[in-house]
């Protein structure tokens, strides 16, 4: 018989958001457990890849608070390496004024970023190419650039959590340990993996795109969509080339969702390439199991020649392909989810989920969020634009 060991917290995955929470639990000495179903730092989640955009404009002025909230805790996290986990290069978000797309628009943007008096600069199509090496822009082409924007190492940030929880002495971490049930026992919930079962009063789930996999243990699931996002790197064939950290907002044409983003040449991921993504999916999964490795090749193609018309000192094939996984909500925005399990769960403001989005950019914020609400119940920062879980849980009872 397997024996039951007891914590304060168990948070169900051990990706950035879970690694996080562990290591704000920690600094409050909360005896931890990290269940992660693959091995730590693996490529089969939402944790995939090397390199996330940190960037402040956002079209609503709730998210930019949030973005300024979170420096604090990179910085915070920052004296924890060596590594640098920010490398600033600012943000440019440019194209086609009147677009709106799940990213919002450039003018509503401008809007947000004055509100919380943030400065950027503003651009028409030829200061964007002369200035950021783009070419052959539409004369309505407008932008923004914002000087705090970063290229995140996200491998170097996890691996600064990872280790700082093995440190901590407050938190055991568990890998190849995917859940296999959750039984509640009066006010407790009980854990079982193949390795162990584990007994606790408070649960945290942020297993990133395999969030049904464990809500289903508590009798709800979620209603997410399943993207298998692309990403490829071209080499520079002007070393004298360099990008900001960018997004370009351009109207569909046909099946492509035409609007794509990237990321400057860093040392610390393929050093001598720039590292180009679209910011569409043509064929959404309708299941965890159907993540792959290998990159839709339309998406691909769409890409490739965009870069090759609108970009300057790369070569137009890419070197190398790959993959991020990601769950995102059914709401318009995409947004976040952070809340707690649905009324019908018992004790259910003693289960916090983190469920969905893009959250690169909040990885240690969002771990003192996630930490807050399973130990206090509550956070001081507003959450109330992700407190959507009335809108995506739904009952399987």
């Amino acid at each position: 018989m397997l024996m039951k060991e007891n914590y304060d917290v168990i948070v169900i995955g051990g990706g950035s958001m879970g690694l996080a929470t562990a290591y704000h639990l920690a600094q409050r000495k909360t005896k931890t457990l990290v269940l992660e179903r693959f091995s730590f730092l693996n490529q089969k989640g939402s944790s995939a890849g090397v390199s996330r955009q940190f960037r402040i404009p956002y079209p609503e002025t709730y998210m930019v608070k949030m973005v300024l909230n979170a420096i604090p805790f990179w910085r915070e996290l920052q004296t924890h390496t060596s590594a640098r986990l920010l490398d600033t290069v600012g943000t440019l978000w440019f194209g086609d004024p009147k677009v709106k797309s799940s990213e919002g628009n450039i003018g509503e943007a401008e809007k947000a970023l004055k509100a919380n008096k943030v400065k950027f600069t503003t651009l028409d199509a030829r200061q964007i190419e002369q200035q950021y090496h783009f070419k052959d822009l539409p004369d309505n082409f407008t932008g923004l650039f914002q000087a705090d924007g970063a290229s995140i190492d996200l491998k170097a940030t996890l691996e600064t959590l990872l280790k700082s929880n093995q440190n901590s002495g407050d938190v055991t971490l568990k890998e190849d340990s995917p859940v296999t049930g959750i039984r509640q026992i009066g006010k407790l919930f009980e854990v079982s993996t193949s390795q162990g079962v584990y007994v606790s009063e408070k649960l945290v789930m942020a297993p990133g795109p395999y969030v049904d996999e464990v809500t289903r243990f508590l009798g709800f699931s979620t209603e997410v969509i399943y993207w298998n996002m692309t990403s490829m790197y071209f080499k520079k064939t002007d070393p004298k080339i360099n990008y900001p950290t960018w997004f370009v907002f351009q109207d569909p044409v046909g099946p492509s969702g035409n609007e794509f983003y990237g990321f400057p040449e860093v040392s610390w991921d393929h050093p001598g390439y720039i590292r180009v993504a679209p910011d569409f999916v043509m064929k959404p999964l309708t299941d965890p199991s159907q993540r792959t490795s290998i990159p839709n090749q339309d998406e691909v193609e769409y890409t490739c020649a965009w870069v090759k018309k609108h970009m300057s000192g790369l070569h137009p094939k890419p070197y190398f392909e790959s993959t991020c996984f990601v769950a995102l909500s059914q709401d318009q925005n995409k947004e976040l989810i952070i809340d707690f399990a649905p009324d019908s769960v018992p004790n259910h403001r003693n289960v916090v989920i983190y469920a969905t989005g893009w959250a690169g950019k909040f990885v240690p914020f969002l771990g003192k969020i996630l930490s807050d609400l399973a130990l206090d119940g509550k956070t001081k920062y507003d959450i109330s634009h992700f407190r959507l879980g009335d809108k995506i849980f739904s009952s399987l009872r």
